[in-house]
């Protein structure tokens, strides 16, 4: 037998061998299939233990047939992530209290109208989620500085205790007394002392600030 005979008759073995591999996994109908598939395009080409299939230098997962190995498995989408609940909004709100209307001249027990103005509030504040209450106290400049600042303390306490009998939680209600601290009052130099004290009545006040969110 010539060279070219032998040449010949040993690709044709070739090809028998291979016809004689070919299993019986069906080839992915995609239009693009980088495995080997035989002339009828129905099955794939697997080694002699029928474990890999063919594949030619072009050959990656995604093009893998979905019978051979390293072919890629769709995977379900992962649904996305609830949205985080908006975060409640803390507010400020700052009332401000005559003190003559709260409280007789000079004196720190609240008079019937200054407790139908904390019922008013006790209210208010428990339709939120209270953070804290400050009440600060102030006075008008007749008086001592140190008379003056204990009469104002004394006065934003008795706003808390009232609150505190209204349900409204003591740890949560803060004191201060300023005294004739920031006055709001300009030009009031009257001689006559009731003219005078009537027109310092703005600076004889309580100041009472809610913090908190919203229930609704």
């Amino acid at each position: 037998m010539n060279k070219l005979s032998k040449l010949a008759f040993i690709a044709a073995t070739v090809v028998m061998a291979a016809s004689a591999s070919a299993q019986s996994v069906p080839a992915s109908r995609q239009q693009t299939n980088d495995n080997w598939v035989n002339g009828t395009g129905e099955y794939v080409w697997m080694n002699g233990t029928n474990e890999l299939c063919w594949r030619d230098a072009f050959w990656t997962p995604a093009t893998a047939n979905a019978k051979c190995d390293g072919a890629l498995v769709a995977q379900a989408p992962t649904p996305p992530a609830p949205a985080a609940p908006a975060a409640p909004v803390i507010s400020s709100q700052k009332i401000t209290y005559q003190a003559d209307t709260l409280f007789d001249f000079d004196k720190a027990v609240l008079k019937p109208a200054g407790k139908e103005k904390m019922d008013d509030l006790a209210t208010k504040i428990q339709g939120v989620n209270l953070e804290v209450v400050v009440a600060t106290g102030y006075t008008d400049r007749i008086g001592s500085d140190k008379y003056n600042d204990r009469l104002s303390l004394r006065r934003a306490q008795a706003v808390k205790a009232y609150l505190v009998s209204k349900g409204i939680e003591a740890n949560r209600i803060y004191t201060e007394g300023k005294g004739k601290r920031n006055p709001v009052t300009t030009g009031c130099n009257q001689k006559n002392h009731k003219q005078l004290i009537s027109c310092l009545a703005p600076d004889r006040r309580v100041e009472v600030e809610v913090v908190g969110t919203s229930k609704q």
